[in-house]
């Protein structure tokens, strides 16, 4: 691991308010990210759900199999429409670490008749020496994963 710090580019072809509302939506973040939320996000709360199988890549949902019905929590600390969703959430559920978390966030930008999406991931430096490098490498193949699971389910809306 070179930095604490994961950070991923993709360019969607989709329109902002379309990728926006597959970020911002907690229902629809959930069919793609493959996440069941109870409620919607909203800036500074929290929410709890479940990791179920995605609903868009057949590959990805074998590989999220094992960890079905996972708690997952997430604190939603910023929500700027059409911009940015930042949450923290526990890198190492089911720890003795449940109160460490690390800040994700995507940020979009307009980019001729696509979305520029960027995902960072970054706190992996608070983690214990004996999980960051393996929770950090784990990340990084997961949001390259969800970078392509977005991709294909606003394409996808764009077909409907």
């Amino acid at each position: 691991m070179s930095s604490g710090r994961i950070e991923k580019h993709t360019l969607l072809n989709a329109p902002l308010e379309r990728v926006w509302e597959a970020l911002s939506n907690s229902t629809k973040f959930g069919t793609w990210f493959g996440m069941r939320v109870d409620g919607p996000f909203v800036e500074g709360a929290t929410v709890t759900g479940q990791i179920v199988e995605t609903q868009v890549d057949d590959e990805v949902a074998a590989m999220q199999r094992p960890y079905v019905g996972a708690p997952v929590t997430l604190r939603v600390v910023a929500l700027e429409p059409m911009r940015r969703l930042a949450f923290r959430w526990n890198p190492l559920p089911g720890t003795e670490f449940e109160d460490l978390t690390t800040l994700v966030e995507f940020t979009l930008t307009p980019q001729g008749d696509g979305t520029s999406l960027v995902i960072v991931e970054s706190g992996f430096d608070a983690l214990p020496d004996e999980h960051r490098d393996a929770t950090f490498d784990g990340n990084s193949q997961g949001w390259s994963l969800q970078a392509r699971l977005i991709g294909k389910y606003v394409s996808v809306q764009a077909a409907r």
